[in-house]
């Protein structure tokens, strides 16, 4: 923002120059984007929710990033040269890129960084998304030392990193925030503090000027981000916005020119009230639920699919959410090239034959109207996943099965969930970070961060480390679909719903934004008329 002149200034020399500031002044750009929620934190390998990646996007760039379309462009790495067996990728930095403190960006920080994200101490939820580097497992199960990890610099502005295998999806996977950079220098002289305004240093296009928790997030220009000429956008402004239906006034007020979710049962008369402003599209995320697979009586796959069986998805994607989400089959979603899900196998089931079957086996467990069955629902507030929760309660009444519902803010939520916490049965949801079946599968393996449901099993675990190392990228899509039938068709180490669409809104004064499968929409591609 630029300061107020002091009245001690005379002249004319002052008089020009505060019509040039006035002149800067009228030309900033502010955007106002909803954002679900506010972060958990602003660490980005601490961070594991939708709303915390929008923020790291902006805020810090990895080697390679996604552009407005979702397709992978260089970011913080000008180039890179891949072996010819695969398995090692070595990138070039660029020569201008800068912290935002002015020092450069070197290959060390990027070497940092990866051990930091392995390290168990770190406790990052993402740190099995490095699994395909070099004794990267190893290190997160405090079995090797993190100056293991198969990353080195071979100068200032060459990071070469070595693979266990080739991995068809490993620069998509640069993309996710658990491998951007941190300053080293910034972390060490203030630890958990160093996320705070004024003292976070980054390298994206914009640097953290103020976080007031439950009101605002603002981003402002990074002058020193090497492509900062490219930047339209000077400050944005994240607000959470959980409340779905308060966030739609404030965008049809001007409050708001983007915000990424609505109610659904809004959808036809926002569609005639806000036209092209609103957008809905098909995009990689699986809604679902999960059980606590290590906790009696949910340790019981029999009694999960009886549960399961009970859910109308098709009354919750057509109902509840306007036709707004497919119902749910596979917890990998359709549009994968290369790969069949393995579907649970009532999929084809009437609802009638489906209710028979869930009945027995309830039966045959000891539930019924007069053995009833208490389970508690636990879901992140929003007017969706309430009217989704309400529904799976009325649906699950008739059978004996008494459920209760437990809310909380998204943080709260997944901070429980990432905690190891106690619950019967708990809403999540995925994204895809990259588009691979193994993204979804990974979440149900042995030990994952992200494993909410504590689901463990070595058959399971063994396919995907078989499609690890397969070479034969027809082979290995077989192979993920083994897992998926074991762990979720079988076991449901998650019980899937619904495949997300997108829902946004998005202002006419918009210009540049594209909508894309992945949903992923940085500031630095956006300006406003």
């Amino acid at each position: 923002m630029t300061k107020p002149l002091k009245s001690l200034l005379l002249g004319s020399a002052a008089l020009a120059l505060t019509l040039s500031l006035g002149t800067a002044a009228m030309a900033q750009m502010t955007l106002n984007r909803g954002n679900l929620d506010d972060p958990e934190s602003l660490d980005p390998h601490r961070t594991s929710t939708l709303a915390e990646a929008n923020l790291m996007r902006d805020l810090f760039s990895g080697l390679v990033a996604l552009d407005a379309g979702a397709k992978v462009i260089p970011d913080a790495a000008e180039r890179w040269a891949v072996s010819e067996d695969g398995l090692t990728y070595t990138f070039t930095l660029r020569a201008d890129g800068k912290w935002s403190d002015g020092t450069p960006v070197t290959a060390d920080d990027f070497v940092y960084s990866w051990r930091r994200v392995v390290t168990p101490d770190t406790a990052a939820e993402y740190a099995f998304m490095l699994a395909p580097v070099v004794n990267a497992e190893a290190i997160t199960a405090g079995k090797m030392a993190p100056d293991t990890l198969g990353i080195v610099a071979l100068d200032a502005h060459t990071v070469q990193v070595t693979l266990n295998a080739p991995t068809p999806y490993f620069l998509q996977m640069l993309t996710h925030q658990s491998t951007y950079p941190v300053q080293r220098a910034n972390v060490e002289a203030l630890g958990n503090a160093f996320t705070k305004p004024g003292n976070l240093v980054s390298n994206g296009a914009y640097v953290l000027a103020d976080f007031v928790p439950n009101d605002h997030i603002t981003l402002a220009k990074n002058a020193r981000f090497y492509a900062a000429d490219t930047v339209a956008i000077d400050t944005v402004n994240y607000y959470p916005t959980a409340d779905a239906a308060a966030a739609v006034k404030r965008f049809e007020a001007g409050e708001l020119d983007i915000n990424r979710d609505f109610p659904t049962e809004q959808t036809e008369d926002l569609s005639a009230k806000l036209g092209d402003q609103l957008r809905v599209g098909a995009t990689l995320g699986t809604y679902y639920y999960g059980f606590k697979t290590d906790k009696a009586p949910w340790s019981n796959p029999k009694l999960r699919q009886a549960i399961s069986m009970l859910i109308d998805r098709d009354f919750l994607a057509e109902k509840v959410w306007q036709d707004t989400m497919l119902p749910a089959y596979s917890f990998v979603p359709p549009g994968i090239a290369g790969y069949d899900a393995a579907a649970l196998d009532y999929a084809e089931m009437s609802p009638l034959d489906r209710e028979d079957a869930a009945v027995a086996i309830l039966t045959e467990l000891g539930y019924g109207p007069q053995n009833p069955l208490p389970m508690e629902l636990r879901f992140n507030t929003s007017d969706n996943n309430t009217n989704t929760a309400v529904a799976v309660q009325e649906m699950l009444a008739p059978f004996g099965v008494q459920v209760s519902l437990v809310n909380a803010d998204t943080k709260s939520h997944y901070a429980h969930l990432e905690a190891k916490g106690d619950f019967d049965i708990a809403r999540a949801a995925w994204f895809a970070d990259y588009s691979d079946p193994e993204n979804f599968l990974s979440l149900c393996k042995s030990g994952t961060g992200n494993n909410y449901t504590q689901y463990s099993s070595p058959e399971y675990d063994g396919l995907l480390e078989q499609a690890a190392a397969e070479t034969d990228p027809a082979v290995r899509m077989t192979l993920l679909g083994q897992a998926e039938a074991v762990g979720v068709a079988r076991d449901l180490c998650v019980v899937p719903l619904m495949f997300y669409s997108y829902h946004n809104l998005v202002s006419d004064r918009v210009l540049g934004w594209q909508d894309n499968v992945m949903d992923v929409h940085p500031s630095r591609f956006l300006s406003l008329q």
